[in-house]
């Protein structure tokens, strides 16, 4: 008996290539997240640096006269735990909770036998000598504080590095030059968080 035409459900047209393209979706998904573990499991197995402030203690709130809302100081900052071979450091900090990762100071050339910045040091003009600064996402070189917009408190991601060169960059790089010129040059990292929020708000 022939089947009634009817009855046979038809393909809907282009179902399989929708197919296809989800589970290529799918590929490509799991392969960025992948080499995004890699890259996460490749900077956690470095050295670790000690990175830490006198100006705020770790995970708790950068004081407002490091903020735009106050003096707009640089915090001040130590660190230690070097390995041997460290020819340079290189200071990157960053709000990751801006609707696009923000830039606040960029710092980097820090001679090897420095182990910390003094409160203000980038605000007065007072970095150690061979040091070269970048541009903060305000577009000017140097440090540029805490300033969210109201609402929840962000993050500030405090970042050193201790490298095996001294990356041959002019003053007023940008961030992306920066990780770009140390890729495969860290022996060590450190890190600090510190949190803001607005006053009043």
């Amino acid at each position: 008996m022939e089947p009634d035409l009817d009855e046979v459900p038809l393909a809907k047209p282009g179902r399989s290539r929708l197919v296809f393209f989800g589970v290529c979706l799918v590929f490509l998904a799991a392969v960025a997240a992948f080499w995004q573990w890699r890259v996460t499991a490749a900077a956690d197995a470095r050295p670790s640096l000690s990175l830490a402030s006198t100006s705020f203690a770790s995970g708790g709130p950068i004081p407002r006269k490091c903020t735009c809302e106050g003096q707009d100081l640089s915090p001040g900052l130590r660190w230690s735990g070097a390995p041997s071979g460290t020819r340079s450091f290189v200071l990157i900090v960053h709000d990751p909770d801006a609707p696009v990762d923000f830039t606040h100071w960029l710092a980097y050339r820090i001679p090897p036998a420095v182990n910390g910045l003094p409160e203000g040091a980038s605000t007065d003009g007072k970095m150690p000598a061979g040091t070269a600064e970048g541009i903060n996402g305000f577009s000017r070189i140097g440090y540029a504080g805490p300033c969210p917009p109201p609402g929840e408190p962000h993050r500030y991601m405090f970042r050193i590095y201790a490298l095996d060169f001294d990356p041959h960059l002019a003053p007023g790089a940008t961030r992306e030059q920066v990780e770009t010129a140390i890729k495969d040059h860290v022996l060590a990292e450190g890190r600090l968080m510190g949190t803001y929020r607005r006053a009043g708000f």
